[in-house]
C-alpha cells in the first residue's frame, strides 16, 4: 500500500498471528509497513502454490479505539457493501479492502495478550503519497473520497457506531478550549494571547454546520472522517485513485468533514508545524482540484446546502484542528506528541493562518462553487 520500512525488527510473532486467519499457504516473512503512528501495521508473505501473496496485518491500538469488534462491525459493513456494488468488475478487491476472515468467522482475532488483529488483502501496484506533489493528485484524491461517501448513502441496517464520539464536534472542542484557558493549569494563557484572541472571535462558526444539520438542512452521512491523501491509494501506472484505506474513523458524519479536511491537508506548501507563518497559504489551485475530483463523484447525492458549505468546510475544520493543538498547548501538552518547546503552539499558529488565508479568499471560493456545480 505505501512503501516498506526497511531492516526493522518485529514487534510482534506474526507468523504464529497468522494461523488464527484464513489464510492458506505457507508463511514466508513480514516486517513494518507504512508510516502510520497509531495502529502496528505489518506486511506479510506466504508462499501460496509457489507465488508469493502478500497481506496486511495490523493490530488495532484498543488505547485509542477502545471498541474494536464494534469498529469492525463498522468497516466490516461498509467494505462488504462496496464491494458488493463493484464484483464482477475488473480488479474489484483493489477498490476496496478485502477483510480476512479470522478462523472463528470473525472479521478480527483477539490473541492471548489481549491485542487485537486484523488482516486485509495486500492491494498491489499502487501506493500511497504522505506529501502532496501534483494537482492531479488531489483531484484524484478528492474523488475517490467522493466516491467512498457515494457507495455507502444506501448502506443499510442500523447507524453506524462512533469509534471517537464527538470526534468532528467543533463546539465541544470550543468547550474544551474555554475550559483550557480558565484553568491555565500550565501557566501558558500570556504565551497564546493573539491566538486565542484569533479563535474566540470566530466562536460562532463552530456551530453552523451543526445547526444546519439539527434543523434537516444538511443529513448525516456515512463520513471517513481522516482525509488525508495518504489515506488514498493511487495507481502505479495511472495515478488514479484505487481504493480508500485507513478506515478506523469512518462513521455518521457530515460531508464537510471529509471535504474540509482536504482543504486543511493538501492546499497548504508549508509543514504542519511550521514557525514561519508567512509560508502558510491555501493554494487556489490545489483547492480547486480537490472540489473538481470531489464533485466529479458526490454531485450526484449532495444536497443544495451541503454544496453551499463545502468551500466553509475548509475554514471550520481547519480552525477546529488548530483550537485542538491549542487546548492541548495550554492544557500542557498531554495528548499530541510534541518534538520542541512550544510545538504545539507552532501547530496551531500554521492552522490559523491557514484559516485566515482561506478566509481572504473564501468570495473565489464561492464563485468556483458556482462555475462547476
Amino acid at each position: 500500500m505505501v512503501k516498506k520500512m526497511k531492516h526493522a525488527a518485529l514487534k510482534h510473532d506474526i507468523k504464529t498471528i497468522s494461523e488464527s486467519f484464513e489464510i492458506y499457504g505457507d508463511y514466508i516473512s513480514a516486517e513494518p509497513y507504512g508510516s502510520g503512528h497509531i495502529n502496528d501495521t505489518y506486511s506479510a508473505s506466504f508462499n501460496q502454490g509457489g507465488t508469493p501473496i502478500n497481506y496486511i496485518f495490523q493490530r488495532i491500538n484498543h488505547n485509542i479505539f477502545k471498541n474494536p469488534p464494534a469498529l469492525m462491525e463498522n468497516i466490516e459493513r461498509v467494505t462488504t457493501h462496496i464491494f458488493n456494488k463493484i464484483k464482477g468488475s475488473a480488479d474489484a478487491t483493489r477498490h476496496t479492502l478485502v477483510i480476512i476472515s479470522s478462523k472463528d468467522c470473525k472479521a478480527f482475532h483477539q490473541d492471548a495478550d489481549g491485542n487485537f488483529w486484523r488482516v486485509y488483502v495486500f492491494i498491489e501496484k499502487a501506493k500511497t503519497y504522505d506529501v502532496i506533489e501534483r494537482e492531479t493528485q488531489a483531484y484524484q484524491a478528492a474523488k475517490a473520497f467522493g466516491e467512498f461517501q457515494k457507495d455507502l448513502v444506501d448502506l443499510p441496517g442500523a447507524r453506524l457506531h462512533e469509534t471517537i464520539p464527538d470526534f468532528h464536534n467543533t463546539p465541544k472542542r470550543f468547550e474544551a478550549l474555554e475550559k483550557a484557558i480558565a484553568s491555565d493549569i500550565a501557566g501558558r494563557v500570556k504565551l497564546a494571547g493573539q491566538e486565542i484572541d484569533f479563535v474566540l472571535k470566530r466562536k460562532n462558526d463552530a456551530s453552523l454546520l451543526l445547526n444546519l444539520n439539527a434543523q434537516g438542512a444538511i443529513p448525516e452521512r456515512i463520513t471517513h472522517n481522516d482525509t488525508k491523501l495518504n489515506n488514498v491509494m493511487l495507481d502505479d501506472k495511472t495515478g488514479e485513485g484505487v481504493c480508500v484505506i485507513d478506515l478506523d474513523t469512518v462513521m455518521p458524519g457530515l460531508v464537510h468533514y471529509d471535504f474540509g479536511d482536504m482543504v486543511r491537508t493538501s492546499t497548504s506548501p508549508a509543514a504542519e508545524d511550521e514557525k514561519d507563518v508567512s509560508k502558510v497559504k491555501m493554494q487556489f489551485n490545489m483547492f480547486e482540484a480537490l472540489l473538481r475530483g470531489y464533485l466529479t463523484s458526490a454531485r450526484d447525492f449532495l444536497n443544495p446546502v451541503e454544496m453551499e458549505y463545502l468551500p466553509f468546510a475548509g475554514k471550520l475544520i481547519t480552525m477546529e484542528i488548530g483550537v485542538r493543538f491549542l487546548t492541548d498547548f495550554l492544557s500542557g501538552d498531554v495528548y499530541f506528541k510534541v518534538h520542541r518547546e512550544g510545538h504545539n503552539l507552532d501547530r496551531c499558529r500554521t492552522q490559523f493562518a491557514l484559516v485566515a488565508s482561506i478566509e481572504k479568499q473564501m468570495d473565489q471560493m464561492m464563485q468556483l462553487l458556482k462555475t462547476i456545480k
